[in-house]
């Protein structure tokens, strides 16, 4: 294990961040729009969802770079500004980190598929390297891989990210097969912890995909697959549509009460995903002291 990890993680449960993406909205980010491109056109407003987080209580906060990389940002016309985009995005985590919490730099889905030859390993390899060097270089404490369904896409961001030198976070979604404990390409937790291990995670976990109390059993299999510490970060229970509003119904003390049961089940990091805030992060806080 990572001695920063080893260090983290010695005084007891590590609290995360929570969403992003629906913090933007309320501060007004277009459907569709490109929420990366905020680091360098609203990074105030960027810095304002990672200093709440920290002062609810985030040992750790992630960074505003979930589709920082070059096949997504393409789409809106920015893949020429990558690793600008990559370096500010932890920059401006750190400022609202201080030294009270530590940036871990997030590196999401490509948005292209192996599977069907859309892009080859090296080319994918090749630009999650460009997010990762990037992000070490603005001074990121480690590397979040998030939200991921195909374990080869996983493994390939992984390998960039190790090249750093910084420790890795790597994470799966399970919200697919009758019991929501597959990813999208059917991968299992024993496989996902098993293949994210071997392939030199320093820090394996699930997050996004489903509320809470889906994550209780799928953190016990990735805890009795694998030696790393388990990394969970759950969703505000299951999305609304009202008045044309996304709306999570949970409230931050609901989910709070699930916790312990994590910690039981073995998770040794908790935050919250889609539809958590501040509050979320401080209810968490509260249940842990």
């Amino acid at each position: 294990m990572h001695e920063t990890i080893e260090k983290l993680t010695s005084g007891g449960p590590v609290v995360t961040d929570g969403a992003w993406g629906t913090q933007f909205q309320r501060q007004g980010l277009p459907v569709g729009a490109c929420p990366d491109a905020w680091n360098l056109d609203q990074p105030e407003k960027v810095e304002q969802v990672a200093r709440a987080y920290v002062e609810a209580g985030s040992q750790v906060v992630l960074t505003n770079t979930f589709g920082a990389n070059r096949f997504v940002l393409a789409r809106h016309n920015l893949a020429d500004k990558v690793a600008e985009i990559n370096r500010a995005g932890v920059e401006i985590s750190k400022r609202a980190a201080a030294d009270w919490a530590l940036v871990f730099a997030s590196i999401g889905p490509s948005g292209v598929m192996l599977i069907t030859g859309e892009v080859g390993e090296d080319e994918l390899q090749a630009a999650f390297a460009v997010q990762a060097e990037a992000m070490a270089e603005a001074g990121a404490d480690a590397i979040v891989v998030e939200t991921m369904s195909d374990p080869a896409e996983a493994k390939l961001a992984v390998a960039a990210a190790r090249r750093t030198g910084l420790p890795v976070v790597a994470c799966m979604t399970f919200d697919s097969g009758p019991n929501k404990d597959r990813t999208m390409m059917g991968t299992t937790p024993e496989q996902a912890a098993e293949q994210l291990t071997e392939a030199g995670a320093d820090v394996i976990g699930a997050n996004c995909g489903q509320g809470i109390a889906g994550f209780l059993d799928i953190c016990r299999r990735l805890r009795a697959a694998t030696d790393r510490p388990i990394w969970i970060k759950a969703n505000a229970g299951l999305p609304k549509v009202v008045d044309g509003r996304t709306v999570y119904a949970q409230t931050p003390q609901q989910f709070a009460d699930y916790v312990p049961q994590l910690i039981e089940a073995g998770a040794r990091f908790i935050g919250g995903c889609c539809g958590t805030t501040p509050e979320f992060i401080k209810a968490i806080r509260e249940r842990l002291l």
